[in-house]
């Protein structure tokens, strides 16, 4: 067989099944676009799911792909086998009720035997026990030995997942020899041991099931295949393992050359070096799909695989920060087949460096408190770290507590998980508690297909007002015939000019209006490809299948297209200032106003600001065009057209241009010149999570009305000091001056006031043995003036005991103070003021030469104080 490359696979197989009549696919994004069940992507199918479910049509009915996927579930098995990982591309052909298991089944022989050169002999296949059909195609047209056929139960061959689509299985292998053999006589596909590798998945998805073991025929078949790359060319390159792999073996030695070692020196070694290559092509992938460190949800998935693989270099010796250098590798090796990689290079080793960083601070302080609890451990004879401990290292240090247990693995022990589990359960219902938009707008569990094929025909981006059918109603979570006045629905029309909630865009507000009833709409969502009105049934009755005049508030929205505009320019503002690194992380567009949140690293600084400001300013006095059209994204990539991570392209897009200065694919309204946007002010700057910043701004109308309150502030304070707007500032200055010109004189006085209180108070000192000792009320002054006077005493006389006490609005406050020579005779002012404050009913402390406390109980002052010389008798050496 031919040793083929990683990077010629893939291309192998995409090109081959483009010949058979296939669209080939760009690899969708790690972060699920439209399937809130999923973190991450996982499998090749998930991206296209909603074309095999039907709810979206296919681009082609035929189609390929290279999918990026990510799994963790063995995230613990990484590196301590050869096998487990957690990224991998996943090869797929795809058939979308077009063609099926005949030529699934040749496509897959043809491409294995004629494209690779695998030897007939060393190829084995496995089919669904019951899926004649398959065996005979297998064996009768393609010519398979029966020999290399087997048939295997439900477990292996058969892809279901509860209830709905699913289908037998066929799966082709790969003989590696007898010498991987596991010596059973009993060997074959379906065994255990390292002979037979299982490298492509035939899915034949042509039944529904009900969940209940029935299975119904499906009208229209679909053929889904996946294929690991990685497998596949382990296959091809005659070696045993993935982190063998040309492609991914470059990485391991990046990581052994920063570490001075080798590959192949320790098994020890070997477990970290191939930790940090499997992680950190996880967290490269993920990273340039906008994912960014954080403690919940895929964010988290990100941080615990890169401070797993800093971990890891710590282990191999690596101290300072170096993932971010080992990402240039990885950026090398797949920059080719995805080009996002090589565009976002620098905000990727960004990323990783500042999330490296600061994990090092923490790894640093963590891994110390951790050793000191399993040393104790160990010395009192235990083998399971408690539950509190592990809590305080999480919760204080930011310790990860998945990296405690692999810790305490390594060390032979065990965590009280369930205990930090318990104290845990607050913080993450809190994190947890948001609803869903699904249940705030109720319409939960309820099937639109089934009231409408097609999804709400849009008319909002030329028309504002349009007449449309009311197909649906839900009111409290059901459906129903019609609402009455005073009622709270959520409509469904057939057309609709309203804006439904989406890219940051909040929806339209508006009226539906016909001669038996008047509906106020408040806010529009998306369910899918249909809009949903939620609105308040104002006079009269609303029946489906009612035609309305659906009118949105033409103010409202107007005020939004300025704002969501205004984010255009702010955008490419912040990349001009900033850099290239700059990415939109999430957005709010609300009527004249916009939150804007970015990938950068720092707070802005005033001067950043300002630029930003003065040229998002400069684009609107400019009067530039805005041009909306639609073309082929590859188009609108060649125009330089700027694309949200968060967001989902089809083949055809919708492209806002805003004059020469910004680009941007986008579904939202604009105004049509950026002249109506009318003026920008940023209100505030803002850090929202690591490496994510957030501006606050003003537009148009809100503008206005902010600026004219502040002048008419201006105004009252300047007839307020009697000057010109003009001279505010200067006669602000000159009395800020004089105010605290006025308050250092009052200080002085008040210091010299204090010297000569503290003076008469030591005159009243009593003397017991060689101690000078002073108990006095000070009533009405505050406890900073109390420590005042204690200070003067302590630093006068050095053989002084004082114990002072002031009530300010019936609160006590003690203070103690101890002279050196008082300290060295046994006295400690902070067990004295803590036996005085406890005769008050309260509690004191501090350090052995001054203390301050408080009390409860005004009327035992005096006996508290009547405790001080007890105590220097009591106490002194």
């Amino acid at each position: 067989m031919e040793n083929i490359g990683l990077n010629e696979l893939r291309e192998r197989f995409l090109s081959f099944f483009e010949k058979q009549g296939h669209q080939r696919l760009s690899s969708a994004p790690l972060v699920p676009q439209s399937d809130k069940s999923l973190l991450v992507i996982n499998s090749g199918m998930a991206p296209l799911k909603p074309y095999f479910s039907g709810e979206a049509t296919p681009p082609s009915p035929r189609a390929t792909s290279c999918q990026k996927c990510i799994r963790t579930p063995d995230i613990e098995r990484v590196g301590k086998t050869s096998r487990h990982g957690t990224f991998f591309e996943m090869l797929g052909n795809f058939s979308f009720g077009d063609y099926f298991k005949r030529e699934a089944i040749q496509w897959a022989w043809q491409f294995c035997r004629e494209e690779l050169d695998i030897p007939v002999e060393r190829l084995y296949v496995s089919v669904y026990l019951d899926d004649d059909e398959a065996y005979d195609i297998w064996t009768k047209e393609i010519g398979v030995d029966p020999s290399h056929m087997k048939r295997l139960g439900k477990a292996d061959n058969f892809w279901e997942i509860g209830s709905g689509p699913c289908g037998p299985c066929s799966e082709i292998y790969f003989d590696r020899g007898e010498q991987y053999c596991c010596g059973s006589p009993d060997c074959a596909v379906g065994c255990d041991c390292d002979r037979y590798v299982e490298f492509w998945n035939l899915v034949f998805t042509q039944f529904n099931s009900d969940g209940a073991g029935n299975y119904a025929p499906l009208e229209r078949k679909n053929i889904d295949t996946g294929m690991g790359l990685e497998r596949l060319a382990c296959i091809m390159q005659g070696v045993d393992n993935l982190f063998e792999v040309d492609t991914i073996r470059n990485i391991i030695n990046h990581v052994a050359k920063i570490a001075g070692i080798s590959y192949g020196d320790s098994e020890k070694s070997d477990v970290s070096l191939r930790v940090i290559t499997d992680h950190i092509r996880s967290t490269v992938m993920m990273t340039c799909d906008g994912i960014l460190p954080s403690n919940e949800g895929r964010g988290y998935i990100l941080r615990r695989l890169l401070r797993r693989a800093a971990r890891h270099g710590r282990l191999l010796g690596i101290t300072e920060p170096f993932l971010f250098e080992v990402c240039n590798t990885v950026i090398n090796e797949s920059g080719g087949a995805y080009p996002e990689l090589v565009s976002k290079a620098d905000y990727i080793r960004r990323v990783l460096k500042i999330e490296e960083e600061r994990f090092g601070q923490t790894i640093d302080s963590g891994l110390g408190i951790l050793k000191t609890c399993i040393d104790d451990l160990r010395s009192a004879g235990g083998k399971q770290l408690s539950g509190c401990e592990a809590f305080k290292l999480y919760d204080t240090f930011g310790f990860p507590v998945d990296l405690t247990l692999e810790i305490l693995e390594e060390q032979g022990l065990e965590l009280d998980k369930a205990a930090f589990d318990d104290l845990m359960n607050e913080q993450r219902q809190r994190a947890r508690a948001a609803r869903t938009e699904a249940g705030d707008l109720g319409w939960t569990g309820i099937d639109f297909s089934e009231i409408s094929k097609a999804d709400t025909e849009f008319l909002g981006y030329s028309e504002l007002s349009a007449k449309a059918k009311v197909l649906a109603i839900i009111a409290e979570g059901e459906l129903q015939d019609q609402a009455g006045q005073g009622a709270e629905v959520t409509i469904l029309l057939d057309r609709t000019p309203f804006y439904a909630e989406s890219g940051g865009q909040v929806g339209d507000a508006g009226t539906l209006v016909s001669d038996k009833t008047h509906v106020i709409v408040n806010d529009v969502k998306k369910s899918g490809g249909r809009s949903l009105h939620k609105a308040i049934v104002q006079a009269g009755v609303l029946s489906v299948g009612d035609m309305v005049d659906a009118n949105v508030d033409q103010e409202r929205r107007r005020a939004i297209m300025r704002a969501h505009s205004a984010t255009h320019l702010l955008h490419k503002a912040l990349k001009k200032v900033l850099g290239d690194h700059v990415e939109q992380a999430g957005s709010l567009v609300e009527p004249d106003m916009l939150r804007f949140d970015f990938t950068h690293f720092s707070s802005l600084t005033s001067d950043e600001l300002s630029k930003v400001a003065d040229m998002v300013n400069e684009s609107i006095l400019e009067g530039l065009p805005v041009e909306v059209s639609e073309m082929p994204i590859a188009r609108a990539k060649e125009m330089g057209a700027v694309a949200l991570f968060s967001e989902k392209y089809g083949d055809v897009v919708r492209v806002v241009q805003m004059g020469g200065f910004s680009t941007e694919l986008c579904g939202g309204t604009h105004v049509e010149n950026t002249a109506k946007i009318s003026m920008f002010l940023i209100r505030s700057e803002a850090s929202v999570a690591a490496g994510v910043r957030r501006i606050d701004a003003f537009v148009g109308k809100q503008l206005i009305s902010m600026i004219k309150e502040r002048m008419d502030l201006i105004s009252q304070v300047s007839q307020v000091l009697h000057v010109t707007p003009q001279d505010m500032y200067h006669r602000i200055e000159q009395d800020l001056n004089e105010m605290r010109a006025l308050r250092r004189d009052i200080d002085r006085l008040k210091l010299d006031l204090f010297k000569e209180d503290a003076k008469n108070i030591l005159f009243s000192a009593r003397e017991i043995g060689s101690l000078k000792v002073i108990t006095a009320r000070k009533d009405g002054i505050d406890a900073d003036s109390l420590r005042k006077i204690g200070d003067w005493l302590r630093d006068k006389e050095d053989s002084i005991v004082a114990v002072l006490s002031t009530v300010v609005d019936d609160k006590i406050t003690f203070l103690s103070v101890c002279g050196k020579k008082a300290v060295e005779a046994g006295i400690s002012a902070g067990k004295l003021i803590s036996r005085v404050c406890a005769s008050a009913g309260g509690k004191g402390g501090g350090k052995p030469d001054s203390a301050m406390g408080g009390g409860k109980d005004i009327l035992k002052i005096d006996d508290a104080l009547a405790q001080v010389d007890d105590f220097v008798v009591e106490n002194m050496k």
